[in-house]
């Protein structure tokens, strides 16, 4: 199903989308969602090869597309990029925090530079990019949206970095959505499931893995980037005006099972390497 075929084509026109991580996986399928929806993309990460890559699929459907090269971490590159983005498309309407850092590794093994790395890339990439763009989202009485996981409240094996910040993130998500209620800023997380064809589940559900992840997602089947791209469209749309400070899972299921039948398969595989 294309998002055109059932939302106007002109939904977003005239307005822009600012989002990071937007080279690739699930914050593509995002861009490419509001891109067919008429929105200005503004797409950003630290690796242009890959932003120029996802700019030409994106002009493909009809949109302007502005790259910004920027790492999260670095608080002056994410206000600059941002200034970027308004001078050639104005102020940001939806601003989508989905750069992501993450790799397997149980606790005991895991450095704290390890930790940091995820916690700087997830939670304070998070924070600087929503505080960066809060100008130019009161002045659109814009929507922010970030990226979590069902790490935030299920423990996964091997998954304490990421899952201490996606917990981060929701938690930041709810305090941005009560304070800045009154600016007219909308904020919402929301929370994906194995989405297939990206270099997280790639990374992270192979083998034995992958099939634990299937025979636990009711759906019975990977999602797709699509799968989250409609769901951002639809928080950061006219119809979810009044919905602020919600986690929007989108996981076909999969955490209603819980994760206990993957972390014994992700436990049999560290037993085995």
């Amino acid at each position: 199903m294309k998002i055109a075929d059932v939302l106007a084509r002109d939904l977003f026109r005239g307005k822009t989308a600012f989002i990071t991580g937007g080279g690739s996986g699930i914050n593509l399928g995002i861009a490419r969602n509001f891109a067919a929806l008429g929105a200005n993309i503004t797409i950003c990460s630290r690796d242009l090869g890959k932003l120029d890559r996802a700019a030409v699929e994106l002009r493909a459907l009809g949109a302007q597309v502005l790259t910004v090269s920027a790492d999260v971490r670095d608080a002056k590159a994410v206000a600059a990029a941002l200034e970027t983005s308004q001078a050639q498309f104005g102020p940001a309407d939806v601003v989508i925090s989905g750069a992501a850092g993450n790799f397997i590794c149980e606790a005991e093994k895991l450095s704290p530079n390890g930790f940091k790395t995820v916690i700087d890339i997830d939670l304070l990439g998070s924070f600087n990019v929503s505080r960066c763009a809060l100008d130019q989202l009161k002045a659109t009485r814009g929507s922010l949206i970030f990226i979590s996981a069902g790490l935030a409240w299920l423990p996964y094996s091997h998954q304490t970095h990421a899952a201490a910040a996606k917990a981060g993130i929701d938690a930041l998500m709810k305090n941005l959505a009560l304070e800045w209620g009154r600016y007219g800023i909308r904020a919402n997380s929301i929370a994906p499931g194995y989405i297939g064809e990206t270099e997280g589940t790639d990374r992270l559900a192979q083998g034995p893995v992958l099939d634990a992840v299937l025979q636990t997602t009711p759906l019975a089947r990977l999602g797709t980037t699509d799968d989250i791209g409609h769901a951002a469209v639809f928080l950061a749309s006219p119809i979810a005006t009044f919905i602020t400070g919600s986690v929007v899972v989108v996981d076909g299921g999969h955490y209603l099972e819980g994760p206990a039948l993957l972390n014994a398969a992700q436990r049999k595989l560290s037993a085995q390497a």
